[in-house]
């Protein structure tokens, strides 16, 4: 752990301090945050932006937390001004760059879409992340087991889906081993705990 505890890195990446929950976790499952040239909170999806950082865990009940508190503005030792519907503001990034990223999978071809597509890829054990739309039918999505060992993403909407393939909306989806599915998998995870719901879970196997 470095001095005061605030961060370390481990064999799972590097951790760091929630200024929320005042617990040191892997940093995928938080969210940065940066002040912006004009005193605005700027959250830094992808880590990269210049300057004085905090950390909160990606949750809506954090993020809520840390305005109300004034967290923001302690931690980065300044004031600044907050976006009127932060969870909201930072779920609609996250959701975009999940799109972005299955998109990216797809291009390479480490993604697939359609029942019988995504049946085939699971029954040849190709696929490691199944992909299911939110707002799909329950029964149809309960016709697909979760890979072994595998991950399954159920908070997605069939029309983020399909804006990731090309198409009007998407209920079936799955990744191959390796590629972007990590990172997939890593960004869904966040923006779950901005989700209301997390679309419930595949049928496993076993």
């Amino acid at each position: 752990m470095s001095r005061g505890g605030i961060s370390k890195d481990r064999d799972d990446g590097p951790e760091r301090k929630c200024i929320v929950t005042g617990e040191v976790q892997p940093k995928f499952g938080l969210i940065r945050f940066v002040a912006g040239p004009e005193g605005q909170l700027v959250p830094d999806i992808a880590g990269k932006l210049p300057g004085r950082g905090v950390y909160v865990t990606s949750t809506r009940e954090a993020l809520e937390k840390a305005a109300a508190k004034n967290l923001f503005a302690r931690g980065l030792k300044q004031k600044v001004d907050l976006p009127e519907d932060l969870p909201g503001l930072v779920e609609q990034i996250l959701a975009r760059r999940v799109v972005d990223l299955i998109s990216l999978a797809r291009k390479s071809g480490d993604a697939v879409a359609g029942y019988e597509k995504v049946k085939a890829w699971l029954d040849k054990e190709e696929a490691e992340t199944l992909i299911q739309a939110v707002d799909g039918s329950g029964r149809g999505k309960s016709k697909l087991s979760t890979p072994h060992r595998g991950h399954y993403i159920g908070w997605l909407t069939a029309d983020e889906l399909g804006m990731a393939f090309g198409r009007e909306t998407v209920i079936h989806a799955a990744l191959a081993s390796g590629g972007l599915g990590k990172r997939v998998v890593e960004e869904a995870q966040r923006l779950r705990g901005l989700r209301e719901t997390d679309g419930g879970r595949g049928r496993r196997e076993g």
